[in-house]
C-alpha cells in the first residue's frame, strides 16, 4: 500500500511542479502595513489561530513535555499546516501563492485580532514562502528552511509529506541558499512568542490564567460560575443567574424555597398565587434533584478542530465564524459533549448528553452541570485543578460525578512512551487522593462512577490507510504519515496507540487494561462517607458495533484532524451506553422522574435557557 501511495504521489507531485510557476507571483504586494514598536523581536511562528491550534493539537499531559522542545515542535506542526493550507488554496483556486495567503487572511474573523495578525505575518514571512513554493519546495522543506522545525539530528528530517526526489539534505541546502539571497528582513526566532505581541499580550494572559485555574475568567462574585460562555464560563458549568451574589449559583439547595429569588438558577422561583406555596417547594421538594460533574480530559471536554479549517476545497469565511469562541474554549466544545452538553447536537443523531437526559428526567436539575476537564488531564495532574469543582456539602444538592481520565495515563508523545505511563500502583494512589477530596466536598447522597480506559488499537486499525484532511486534495498524506510526523516531533497525543509498531500498540492496551482493573477493584473494595462508588468499562467496541449496525464505519467515530479523540457522534453514543447501564443496574443514581415536569414547563417555559 505504501509503495502504491508513493508512486502515485511522485507522479502527482511532478504534475504539480509543472504548474507551480504559474501559481507564484515574482513579487509580493505591500499588503497591510502595521507599524509596531520592536515588532521583529516578538514574533514566533505562524498566524495566531493555527499556532494555538497546533499547541492544542497533541493534547499531551503538561508535565510530560520539556517546555522549549515541546513549543518548538508545535511551531513546526503549525508552520507545516499553514503552508500546506496556503499551497492548497492556491491550487484549488488556481491563484498565486500571494493571493492564497491574502485569501486565507480574509477568511478570518476580526475578533481576537485574528485577521490583523494574519496580514501582519503574511507581510513578514510571505516573500520567503513565495520564493520557496515557487521552487517546488513542499511545506516540510519550507518550514525547515525557515527554521520553524528543529534543526537537531533527532528531528532534522521529520516530515509530513513524502520526501523529495532529490536527497533531503540537498533539497534543504538549496532552500536555505534561496533564503540567503532573499532581501526580506530577517526575523529572530529565539526567546519570543506570539503572545509577546503588545496587542495580544492581555488576551493571552486571560486565556492562560483561565486554563491554569480551570475557573471562569469573568466571575463577578467569585462563586465559580459566570454569565459569559467561554474562558471557562457557562459552556463548562451552569450559567450564573446573579453574578453579584456568591450565594446564588446552579446546584445549591434553594434558600427559603426560592420564594423571592432564584437562588439555584434553575429558573423555578416565586409563589403560586393560587395557594401561596412557593413553586420550588411545590415542584421540586422530594424529587431528589442532583447535578452532573465530569472529571475529565480532552475527550470528555470534546476536543474538536473542524476539518474545514484545514481543507482548502471547503474553506470560506463561514468556516471560521466560531474560531474565536473555540480558541477561548481551548479548542474544546463542552457545550456539545456527551456528559455535560446542553446544546442540540450538530451530528443529526437522536442520542443526547447525560446532562440533557438528567434535566429531562427532572427539570429541577436545570443548569446543574460542571465539566471539570482539561486537555492533557490524567490521574497524575487532576490535583492541579480539581479545586475548580464547585460543591458545598452543607448548602448544595448531591451530585453524580463521572471520573473519566481515559487516555493520558498511558498516552504521551515521548520517543519511548512506556516509561511515561502510569503504573497500577500510581493509579491507585492518584485516584484515592481524588476520591478523598471528593468525599470531603460532595454532599451526602452523591455517586461517583469510575470510567475505565479503552483499548485504543482501533485508532491505527481504523485510520492508518485513510487520507488525513491535509492529504485529501492530492492523496499524499495518510493518517500513518500524520502519526509518524507527530511521533517524530514527539508531540503525538498517544505515541503508543498512534504507531505502526503493533507490539507497542499491544503493550499500551495491556497497560490500559491494568489501570482499568485497578479502578474496577477500587470500586469493589473502597467505601466512602458521602458517596457510593461504581465502575464502568469504556467499551468502545460496543459503540463501533452499534455504528456498524447503522451503516457507518469505525473511522467515522474519530476526530478527523487529530485522529485521536472520539468525535461528537461517538461521545453521544457513549453517553447513551452509560445512561442505559445506569438505568438497568444502578437506577438509584439518577433520582426520581419528576411528575411535575409538564407543569414546570407550563409556568416557566425553558426556565431561562442555558
Amino acid at each position: 500500500m505504501a509503495a502504491c501511495i508513493s508512486e502515485v504521489v511522485t507522479l502527482e507531485r511532478s504534475r504539480r511542479v509543472e504548474k507551480k510557476s504559474d501559481l507564484v507571483d515574482k513579487s509580493m504586494a505591500p499588503g497591510i502595513h502595521l507599524r509596531m514598536k520592536s515588532s521583529w523581536k516578538v514574533l514566533k511562528a505562524t498566524p495566531l489561530f493555527l499556532l494555538l491550534l497546533s499547541q492544542s493539537l497533541a493534547s499531551v499531559p503538561y508535565e510530560n513535555q520539556p517546555g522549549a522542545s515541546y513549543s518548538d515542535s508545535h511551531s513546526c506542526v503549525g508552520c507545516v499546516v499553514v503552508v500546506s493550507v496556503i499551497e492548497q488554496l492556491a491550487e484549488v483556486h488556481n491563484s498565486s501563492v500571494q493571493v492564497a495567503m491574502e485569501r486565507l487572511c480574509s477568511y478570518l474573523p476580526e475578533k481576537l485580532f485574528l485577521k490583523t495578525t494574519c496580514y501582519f505575518l503574511v507581510q513578514m514571512f510571505g516573500p520567503d514562502i513565495i520564493k520557496l513554493l515557487g521552487e517546488a519546495m513542499n511545506a516540510d522543506v519550507v518550514c525547515h528552511a525557515l527554521e520553524f522545525c528543529k534543526q537537531d539530528a533527532a528531528q532534522s528530517q521529520c516530515h509530513l509529506y513524502p520526501l523529495p526526489q532529490e536527497a533531503w539534505k540537498f533539497t534543504l541546502e538549496k532552500a536555505k541558499h534561496i533564503l540567503k539571497r532573499s532581501s526580506t528582513t530577517k526575523y529572530p526566532r529565539s526567546g519570543s512568542n506570539i503572545c509577546s505581541l503588545p496587542f495580544l499580550a492581555k488576551i493571552c494572559q486571560k486565556i492562560e490564567l483561565s486554563i491554569k485555574k480551570a475557573v471562569p475568567f469573568k466571575d463577578g462574585d467569585s462563586d465559580k460560575y459566570s454569565v459569559s460562555p467561554t474562558l471557562r464560563g457557562y459552556h463548562w458549568r451552569g450559567r450564573d443567574c446573579n453574578d453579584r451574589n456568591k450565594t446564588v449559583y446552579p446546584g445549591r439547595r434553594p434558600d427559603n424555597w426560592d420564594a423571592h429569588q432564584d437562588t439555584n438558577c434553575n429558573g423555578i422561583w416565586g409563589i403560586d398565587p393560587k395557594d401561596g406555596i412557593p413553586y420550588e417547594k411545590k415542584f421540586c421538594e422530594g424529587s431528589q434533584p442532583r447535578g452532573i460533574i465530569l472529571l475529565g480530559d480532552s475527550a470528555g471536554a470534546h476536543f474538536h478542530i473542524p476539518p474545514e479549517w484545514l481543507t482548502a476545497s471547503q474553506m470560506s469565511s463561514k468556516s471560521f465564524f466560531n474560531l474565536p469562541a473555540a480558541l477561548t474554549d481551548e479548542l474544546d466544545w463542552p457545550q456539545l459533549s456527551g456528559v455535560t452538553g446542553f446544546l442540540d447536537s450538530t451530528s443529526r443523531i437522536e442520542e443526547k448528553s447525560i446532562y440533557h437526559r438528567l434535566r429531562k428526567r427532572n427539570h429541577c436539575n436545570h443548569r446543574d452541570y460542571q465539566s471539570i476537564s482539561r486537555n492533557g488531564a490524567s490521574s497524575r495532574n487532576l490535583k492541579n485543578f480539581i479545586e475548580s469543582l464547585s460543591r458545598n456539602q452543607a448548602l448544595d444538592q448531591p451530585a453524580i460525578v463521572i471520573y473519566a481520565m481515559i487516555g493520558n495515563d498511558v498516552c504521551n508523545g515521548r520517543a519511548d512512551p512506556i516509561p511515561g505511563m502510569t503504573t497500577p500502583e500510581q493509579m491507585y494512589s492518584n485516584v484515592m487522593q481524588t476520591l478523598k477530596y471528593l468525599d470531603s466536598h460532595l454532599p451526602n447522597g452523591s455517586h461517583v462512577i469510575l470510567y475505565g480506559l479503552p483499548d485504543g488499537t482501533f485508532l491505527w486499525d481504523s485510520l492508518h490507510d485513510q487520507y488525513h484532511p491535509l492529504g485529501q486534495l492530492n492523496k499524499d498524506v495518510t493518517y500513518a504519515d500524520f502519526f509518524s510526523f507527530l511521533s517524530c516531533l514527539q508531540v503525538s497525543p498517544c505515541g503508543g496507540w498512534m504507531s505502526s509498531n503493533k507490539t507497542l500498540r499491544t503493550l499500551t492496551s495491556q497497560r490500559a487494561e491494568q489501570l482499568s482493573n485497578t479502578l474496577k477493584k477500587m470500586a469493589a473494595t473502597e467505601t466512602f462517607t458521602n458517596f457510593n462508588l461504581f465502575y464502568m468499562d469504556f467499551a468502545f467496541h460496543e459503540i463501533i458495533e452499534e455504528w456498524r449496525r447503522r451503516g457507518g464505519q469505525p473511522w467515522q467515530l474519530i476526530e478527523p484532524v487529530d485522529g485521536f479523540h472520539p468525535n461528537e457522534v461517538a461521545s453521544l453514543l457513549l453517553a447513551d451506553r452509560v445512561w442505559k447501564k445506569i438505568q438497568s443496574q444502578w437506577p438509584q443514581i439518577l433520582g426520581k422522574e419528576n411528575p411535575f415536569n409538564s407543569q414546570i414547563e407550563k409556568v416557566f417555559g425553558d426556565q431561562g435557557g442555558h
